[in-house]
This record gives structure tokens, C-alpha cells and sequence, in this order.
């Protein structure tokens, strides 16, 4: 077996005395890219929001590298450095250049200079061809270059763990694939991937394992094949039909 990266055990939380996630047990190997499904409200964004402690749990626990980060006596700064996050909303500032934003948590959190960040920093633009827009402010870039940047930003410090939230649900049909093209290649690439997506096919298509929840709970998970084209569960069968048509 592949030791876990990630692992969330008996994951509870509530918000305003309503129990959102009961009981959520998760392993994320290294290198795997698992897809959670489900309606809005099913606890996809609260999972990932308490996995990387900007959402403190009710009950359970939360290991990475075999680390208790669920522990009080956790430092939340260091843990949260070790996690690489994206959200629907570009969340690049709006005052910095597309490389500073690139650049700001390596120098920041990482203590890189400034000069070898820099360097880091125009790679990866280079990489996914916004070279020509590094000194641009994010408001002179199109949302899908927007988005693009900020997951460069989020794997510039070389993170554990990739957190992907909707990142495509902010977007124009026409840009999604660019966005999706790039998480396609970050896969291939072996980065530690676990993202929320409504894009059906993209999750059938790039993920290892795809997770169905509904009502806070894990329905049904395993490979794409099986959980699109043979689904075990009722409620499973019923969100898909509802979802896919």
C-alpha cells in the first residue's frame, strides 16, 4: 500500500448547529488525483477548507505526512504553506504584477530572495506561456489567464497537496479548458491533486478516483470508470442522472 500524503479521519463539522460533513474519512496517496462530485451545499468546499485548517473541525483528525495538522498545538502558518490552494475567485492581488503574485508566498512564507524567486517565478510563467504578461497587473489578463495564475502560484513553493475548489466555476465556457489543461498536465506530472469539480468529464477523464458526496457524507468512490458507467449507490445513480442527463 501507498502510504497516505493526506488523510482526514472521521471528519466532522457544523456550521450554526447543522452537522456539514459527518464523518468524512479520506486517504490521498502520493502522486493521485481524486475528484469529489456532488450537488452544491453536498460539503465538497468545507472539506478542503477544513483540510488545510482555514476551517477548524469539530471532531476527527487530519494527518499529513503522517503529521496530527488537526492537533490545537499545530502551527496553522506552517501547515498551511505545505498546501497549495486554488478557489473559485482568482484571489490574485489586485496591486501586485502577475509575477509578484507568482512570487509573493515563496519570498514571504519560503524565504527565497528575491532574485531566485524571480527566476522560479518566470519559469513557470514561461511554462504555461504568460511570460509576456509577468509585469501586467491580473486586471489586464483574461479570466483564464487569471485562474492559470493563481495555480502557478499555488505550486511555486512545491506544495504536499494541490487543493482545487470549482476553480473553472467563475469562468467563461470558452476559457475552461485552458484552466483544465494545465490540472490535466500537473496530473501527468505527478503533483498530489484533490479537487471539487462540477466538469463531469474532465473527472472521468484526468482523476485516479472520483468521491461522491451528498449530505456531508462519502457515497460511493473508486475509479472513474466504475463510478460514472456503474455506480453502486441509489443516490449516486440519481445525482448523475440529475447532473449528466
Amino acid at each position: 500500500m501507498t502510504p497516505s500524503v493526506l488523510s482526514a479521519q472521521n471528519i466532522w463539522k457544523s456550521f450554526d448547529h447543522r452537522d456539514v460533513l459527518k464523518g468524512v474519512d479520506l486517504d490521498l496517496a502520493a502522486h493521485e488525483v481524486v475528484a469529489m462530485i456532488g450537488a452544491s451545499g453536498s460539503g465538497k468546499s468545507t472539506l478542503l477548507r477544513c483540510l488545510n485548517l482555514l476551517e477548524r473541525i469539530d471532531d476527527g483528525r487530519i494527518l499529513l505526512d503522517g503529521e496530527d495538522i488537526s492537533d490545537p498545538r499545530a502551527k496553522v502558518d506552517a501547515v498551511r504553506a505545505r498546501f497549495g490552494v486554488v478557489f473559485q475567485s482568482y484571489n490574485l492581488f489586485p496591486h501586485l504584477s502577475v509575477l509578484s503574485n507568482v512570487t509573493i508566498a515563496l519570498r514571504a512564507v519560503h524565504g527565497m530572495a528575491r532574485r531566485e524567486a524571480d527566476g522560479e517565478g518566470m519559469r513557470l510563467l514561461q511554462r504555461i506561456g504568460l511570460a509576456d504578461k509577468a509585469h501586467d497587473h491580473p486586471d489586464r489578463l483574461s479570466g483564464g489567464q487569471q485562474q492559470r495564475a493563481a495555480i502557478v502560484r499555488a505550486i511555486a513553493s512545491k506544495p504536499a497537496v494541490l487543493l482545487l475548489d470549482e476553480i473553472t466555476s467563475a469562468l467563461d465556457p470558452e476559457l475552461v479548458g485552458e484552466v483544465l489543461a494545465l490540472v490535466r498536465q500537473l496530473g501527468d506530472e505527478g503533483t498530489t491533486i484533490l479537487m471539487a469539480t462540477h466538469e463531469m468529464a474532465f473527472a472521468r477523464d484526468v482523476a485516479d478516483r472520483v468521491l461522491f458526496l451528498d449530505g456531508g457524507v462519502i457515497v460511493e468512490q473508486g475509479p472513474p470508470a466504475q463510478l460514472f458507467d456503474a455506480p453502486q449507490q441509489e443516490r449516486t445513480r440519481d445525482f448523475l442522472r440529475r447532473f449528466t442527463g
